[in-house]
């Protein structure tokens, strides 16, 4: 867990998938790309839907990826359902890709998952089905979700999200994580930035660097979260936990500073995955595993009042 930058979950192949039967389910395909999980609890009026939009890597509707299960996506979408609210759910393109074999890494750009999230929020408004939609990004999706949003959805939450650009959040981990690589890693930002390539980057840094992958990191790099968020004129929640190992409590500040007006909530024991944590950074690495644990009963309070409000 020592070096569990987002940026290595971008390309962990593989994907696990899972539904339980006790809600009220359906499974849509909203494009070519894009398959979800409708839960539609019983209200007697139009109910309210939370899309919710899955962090870096081939993540599924879930929250899951090979080698890592925990079903926080599959717990959040089905504690907001027993709070009456509506969500849909979907795996990231990707998924599909893989599953088919087509997929293109040196073609996958970030705005292919903005587009995705956009075609999502345009689907149900167009059903009339919903009395307010609201977008839960967690992640990378929180980034996603905020662009998406704007002026289509009435609400935005975000989960763990970024406050800087990419490249500085990455660089900000590097100097944590691994002192020694941060300033090769700003000078290879910089080049890919200004050049459209880098170059000259250390081999600790080939994962993030490596020549498929540079202009998806390159478009990733073009939002400034900081800049996005100001562009909502809805209601947003700004969420992150104290045990957090991927995306550090100032990422949430730098968010909360841009958007002073949104709802800001810090959980001291929930870690990136939205699980309570009580232990070491071991504990909290073996949470990524454990299906079974539920995420914060008081995180899925937290967004249900929000989004009821």
């Amino acid at each position: 867990m020592k070096t569990k930058l987002i940026i290595l979950f971008l390309f962990c192949f593989g994907i696990i998938s899972a539904q339980n039967s006790n809600f009220n389910s359906k499974n849509l395909s909203v494009s070519s790309l894009i398959d979800g999980t409708l839960l539609l609890p019983d209200t007697p009026e139009k109910p309210l839907l939370a899309i919710i939009i899955a962090d870096s890597g081939p993540t599924d509707r879930n929250g899951n990826q090979q080698m890592m299960e925990n079903n926080s996506l599959r717990y959040l979408a089905e504690g907001l359902y027993n709070n009456g609210i509506a969500s849909f759910r979907y795996d990231k393109r990707i998924v599909k890709q893989m599953k088919d074999r087509t997929i293109s890494e040196k073609d996958i750009r970030f705005d292919d998952f903005i587009e995705d999230a956009v075609k999502v929020i345009d689907y149900f408004k167009r059903s009339g089905e919903f009395s307010k939609i609201y977008v839960i990004g967690h992640g990378q999706g929180s980034l996603v979700g905020m662009v998406a949003a704007q002026n289509r959805a009435d609400g935005f939450v975000s989960i763990a999200g970024a406050g800087q650009q990419i490249d500085d959040v990455i660089v900000d981990q590097l100097a944590n994580q691994a002192p020694g690589l941060e300033e090769n890693a700003r000078l290879a930002f910089d080049d890919l930035r200004v050049n459209g390539v880098a170059i000259n980057y250390s081999p600790g840094l080939a994962s993030i660097f490596r020549k498929d992958i540079q202009p998806f990191i390159r478009s990733w790099m073009a939002y400034d979260p900081s800049v996005e968020i100001r562009k909502l004129n809805t209601p947003i929640l700004i969420i992150n936990g104290e045990k957090d190992l991927q995306v550090q409590l100032s990422e949430a500040e730098i968010l909360h500073n841009a958007a002073p007006d949104a709802d800001y909530k810090i959980f001291p024991q929930m870690n990136h995955i939205m699980k309570e944590i009580n232990g070491n950074d071991i504990e909290n690495s073996k949470s990524y595993n454990e299906y079974k644990i539920p995420v914060m009963p008081e995180l899925i309070e937290n967004i249900s009042t929000f989004i009821k409000k």
